[in-house]
């Protein structure tokens, strides 16, 4: 994906978050650390510009919510989790840059629950890479690439790669 065809996307995810909503101060958007993050900064201001309303934002690092955490992580790098807001009755739309096994999303909705009780928990990626371990979909994509196992998805964003882009390389280990 070029960085066109990203900005066409973050417009049509600003877009399909709003549609069902008849209240849209209900919603709020939740990045997951990292790039899910920059994903959902982005969609925000969208939705400002478009619609002159900006919904509440949150960023969430699921860590220590991973199933793999003792086995996996020998460091882990832990990052900000800030949701300034209540999550009561509130519909959340998740976000992340690549869904693959479902592992991350289901670390993600654990950890949610820690800080309330949504009304609704809806899930965005940019890609969905297919593999999947758990039965957890998208409610939201941007685009599905189906992938060899030793393949690795990179979603590219300028505030952190100085491009916005989309790339399947190959994984030299295999994982």
């Amino acid at each position: 994906m070029s960085a066109e065809d990203l900005n066409r996307t973050y417009l049509r995810f600003a877009h399909q978050f709003l549609e069902p909503h008849d209240d849209p101060r209900k919603l709020a958007l939740i990045g997951m650390q990292t790039r899910g993050v920059y994903m959902g900064k982005r969609i925000v201001q969208l939705i400002d510009k478009e619609f002159g309303f900006k919904p509440d934002f949150g960023m969430l690092d699921v860590t220590f919510y991973r199933d793999d955490f003792r086995t996996r992580l020998k460091m882990p790098q832990v990052k900000v989790t800030e949701i300034p807001f209540d999550l009561y009755d509130r519909d959340v739309v998740l976000l992340d840059d690549v869904l693959y096994t479902g592992r991350t999303v289901r670390s993600a909705m654990d950890a949610l629950m820690d800080y309330g009780r949504p009304a609704t928990i809806k899930f965005c990626c940019m890609v969905d890479r297919g593999h999947r371990e758990l039965p957890i979909s998208a409610d939201y994509v941007g685009t599905k690439l189906p992938t060899h196992v030793h393949e690795e998805v990179r979603v590219k964003v300028k505030e952190l790669d100085d491009e916005d882009a989309v790339y399947v390389v190959q994984n030299p280990e295999g994982e």
